[in-house]
């Protein structure tokens, strides 16, 4: 298991220390290899590629790139079962030199942790060590061009530039005309990313096989004990979202390969969630299901008994932590009962537990979580919500206080730690200014989402203007999500807003 400590010292390196990388040309010199990787397989050179993709693994800016990426995410503090950890300018460096050995490589298994999901069960994920993460960001670049080059337009998941808000909005577009179809197959796969077959993956991911084959084989320890992996992609991969899709890829044609125009079948796929529509309910439960079941059982793949199902969209469904029905023939979407509680459920257990806790030291642990929340909803009709959730909020908050103080009144706790601010009356907040209040999720602002262009491909340069513009509106939105959501309440005027790069207050 243990892996040779050779010494590495990166002597035939262009620069001395990890400060001195020239970051922009290293991006640029990756970004011409995968669009040369991504010509390629367009034009249906696959020895071109793969050569391409040798090239661009063997780079010196493709591997520091890597060691970037996987030292400055969420996990670069979370060690694999080697308890290593790149924390120094000089491992940094260090591992530059290791990413070039690949005929040497070989994955180490995988340290198993769980997570609590939403039902109660347990999620395992696996943690591959710092170079078996840097090994696959590395050729996780050369797999990206390919990747989109054969992905479904309408498949959302873990791509670059695609979201959650972009599969919602496709989802509206469908179902939102008076003429759409009313019929929904509400699918999800049975773990997913835990069953793929390993023997449709190696035949069909084009990237190097050995490779590939270590990662999917490497293992995983639970509890001090080895365990094999005999089929899936582990979850805490960096390769795995991108396998995964690859596998699903082709769902999308397969439909509409088989079924006429006529039966209005249609698809949106996040990850291993996706929504069919139909003409009939007949049509979804007697033809597309069993369509959906055979192209998975080939890639040892099943939908779950107890999650998927056919609905009227007036009755409406869930996706993706937002529900969607119609009422009235008008399509609302807005956030799912279920998401609410679990946000409320969360609050209530930090509330909880903070009894001891300063009033200051709440704010800045509910902040980040009820921002986040909000954000993620404002591009749907999400207002009213966001109001019942304010108030529900507030109620523990006042509970809280309360209980810290019970031998005094109402209004003195009142005076104690809520404020008025702006136009608002009884705000959370430490002292009476906007920097240091609750967050307010009625603040803020809906803003309908402006979903990507289903073939847009950032390995084209025929698409490049494109990508940078979408950069540059989003870069503004953010300003003014920003800008906006600090105002709690408080009147605008137009001289406080922003300076941004293309627009004028005036």
């Amino acid at each position: 298991m243990g892996r040779s400590q050779q010494s590495c010292a990166p002597s035939d390196l262009p620069f001395e220390e990890w400060s001195q990388i020239p970051w922009d040309q290293f991006e640029k010199r990756v970004q011409k290899l995968q669009t040369r990787i991504a010509k390629a397989i367009r034009e249906r050179k696959f020895g071109k590629a793969r050569a391409l993709q040798n090239i661009l693994t063997r780079s010196l800016a493709a591997r520091a790139l890597a060691v970037r990426r996987v030292t400055t995410n969420k996990g670069a503090k979370t060690p694999g079962v080697d308890r290593v950890r790149w924390s120094t300018a000089k491992q940094k460096m260090k591992a530059l030199k290791k990413l070039s050995k690949r005929r040497e490589y070989h994955a180490l298994p995988l340290r198993r942790v769980y997570i609590p999901k939403r039902n109660g069960k347990l999620r395992p994920l696996g943690i591959p060590t710092m170079l078996d993460r840097a090994m696959q960001a590395l050729y996780l670049l050369a797999l990206l061009p390919v990747a989109e080059e054969e992905a479904y337009p309408h498949s959302y998941g873990f791509r670059p530039y695609r979201s959650t808000a972009d599969a919602i909005e496709q989802t509206f577009k469908l179902l939102s005309r008076s003429d759409a179809p009313v019929w929904v197959l509400e699918g999800d796969i049975v773990g997913c990313f835990d069953n793929i077959s390993h023997d449709w993956l190696l035949r069909n991911v084009f990237l190097d096989r050995k490779m590939l084959h270590e990662w999917l084989t490497s293992g995983f320890i639970d509890r001090h004990s080895l365990y094999p992996t005999l089929a899936g992609t582990p979850q805490g991969d960096i390769v795995s979202p991108t396998a995964a899709n690859i596998a699903l890829s082709g769902l999308g044609p397969f439909l509409e390969s088989r079924f006429p125009s006529s039966h209005r079948v249609n698809i949106v796929i996040y990850a291993d969630d996706f929504v069919v529509t139909g003409a009939s309910k007949e049509i979804l439960e007697q033809e597309v299901r069993p369509a959906v079941e055979l192209f998975l059982r080939e890639r040892g793949l099943e939908l779950s008994q107890e999650k998927t199902r056919v609905v009227h969209i007036a009755e409406g469904f869930d996706f993706l932590g937002q529900n969607v029905r119609k009422y009235d023939g008008k399509l609302l979407i807005t956030p799912a009962w279920k998401n609410v509680q679990a946000l409320l459920d969360k609050v209530r257990d930090i509330v909880n537990q903070s009894k001891a806790k300063t009033q200051e030291w709440l704010i800045e642990k509910l902040n980040p979580i009820l921002r986040g929340w909000a954000m993620f909803h404002r591009h749907i009709c999400a207002k009213e919500t966001y109001q019942w959730v304010d108030k529900v909020i507030f109620r523990m908050i006042w509970r809280w206080a309360k209980r810290r103080h019970s031998n005094k009144g109402a209004r003195w706790v009142k005076k104690r730690y809520f404020h008025r601010i702006g136009t608002r009356n009884w705000v959370f907040a430490s002292e009476a200014t906007e920097k240091h209040c609750l967050y307010n999720t009625a603040s803020t602002p809906i803003r309908r989402h402006v979903k990507i262009k289903g073939h847009a491909n950032p390995f084209h340069p025929d698409w490049f203007p494109y990508f940078s513009q979408r950069k540059s509106t989003a870069k503004i939105r953010r300003e003014l999500d920003t800008f906006f959501g600090g105002t709690i309440g408080t009147p605008i005027n137009r001289g406080q807003l922003p300076a941004l790069e293309g627009s004028s207050a005036s």
